[in-house]
């Protein structure tokens, strides 16, 4: 695969809709998310599905490990950090993220408990729910359907549509289920954020479109592209010590998260566009520690190509964005 751009120094024209500028817009300043854990598991952990999780799923399921104290102890630490950092230190206004394992499993009423311990929180103005597509049913959307807040993301990871592909990354759901929850959530008004992933092993760019392309036909509001990466001790990472699984480079990486912009409908989030490894769990590739770089990368394929989100699907005469 070729990558066609030139220079990464390119003046970087907003051509997405990002996070960061619709909540600005939502609310008139920064909005800063914060990620915290409640604890949860994941029925693709617990023996309901499986033992071992999903083959790329690293030992805190995929967050940060930051499950130390209840959701308020935690918030209470990263505000504080932030209150020391000059450029996050006049901030009011956060977005709790409740990422690790799956949060919508269980009984609704954990679900209940756990929205009602989020709107307590002082300074919060939106929340995001980390799930899987098949932990989710009318009872819980009700719930969701009803917090206080307009920012309110329903994060799910659907990965890829592609049942091969989940099946041998040990997903535990199918490709319906994903397509069900999106609709489920639908209709109930609740805005989801899909996650996909590039590079998942047995996958092209191509295959990994083929997703981006099938996903634009169903409801979602919301985005999250990343990168596999191979968290150490991981499943993937044993096959890529075998030779099993060849990372993607950062330049073909960039260029498949380019052209599924173009793919995506103008009007959905763009939450994150590379993967943002946890301190000491990378083992590869290198690059995808350095997550600066990846979006410059990303940037300057856009503007080389002259892409922007939706260029190929909703808005194909002009940048919306510019």
């Amino acid at each position: 695969m070729r990558l066609y751009f030139k220079d990464v120094s390119m003046p970087q024209i907003p051509r997405y809709r990002t996070l960061d500028r619709h909540l600005r817009a939502a609310f008139g300043e920064k909005v800063q998310k914060i990620t915290l854990d409640a604890g949860s598991t994941c029925p693709n952990r617990d023996g309901t599905i499986g033992t071992s999780g999903c083959t790329f799923c690293n030992a805190e399921g995929s967050g940060p490990g930051t499950g130390l104290g209840s959701l308020r102890d935690q918030w209470d630490r990263w505000r504080a950090r932030y209150a020391a950092m000059p450029r996050l230190r006049r901030t009011r206004l956060f977005l709790g993220y409740i990422q690790s394992f799956t949060n919508t499993y269980g009984p609704a009423s954990r679900l209940a408990a756990m929205l009602k311990e989020l709107a307590a929180l002082p300074g919060l103005v939106g929340a995001c729910i980390g799930t899987r597509p098949d932990c989710l049913d009318e009872e819980k959307m009700a719930l969701m359907a009803d917090v206080p807040w307009t920012e309110f993301w329903l994060d799910t990871g659907v990965q890829t549509l592609n049942d091969a592909t989940l099946v041998r990354i040990r997903r535990g759901h199918s490709a319906r289920d994903a397509e069900n929850a999106l609709l489920l959530a639908h209709r109930f008004r609740v805005k989801t954020c899909v996650h996909l992933m590039a590079g998942l092993p047995g996958e092209s760019v191509d295959d990994f479109l083929h997703t981006v392309r099938a996903l634009a036909a169903l409801p979602f509001a919301g985005i999250k592209i990343h990168n596999l990466y191979f968290p150490e001790g991981t499943a993937v990472d044993a096959e890529r010590r075998r030779g099993i699984i060849v990372p993607l480079s950062r330049e073909d990486y960039a260029l498949a998260a380019a052209r599924a912009l173009t793919l995506i409908p103008s009007s959905v989030v763009v939450h994150r566009l590379c993967a943002d490894p946890a301190p000491g769990e990378l083992a590869a590739p290198d690059w995808a520690a350095d997550k600066r770089a990846t979006l410059d990368l990303i940037h300057a394929v856009l503007s080389y190509n002259d892409w922007w989100q939706g260029k190929a699907c909703d808005c194909p005469d002009a940048n919306p964005f510019a």
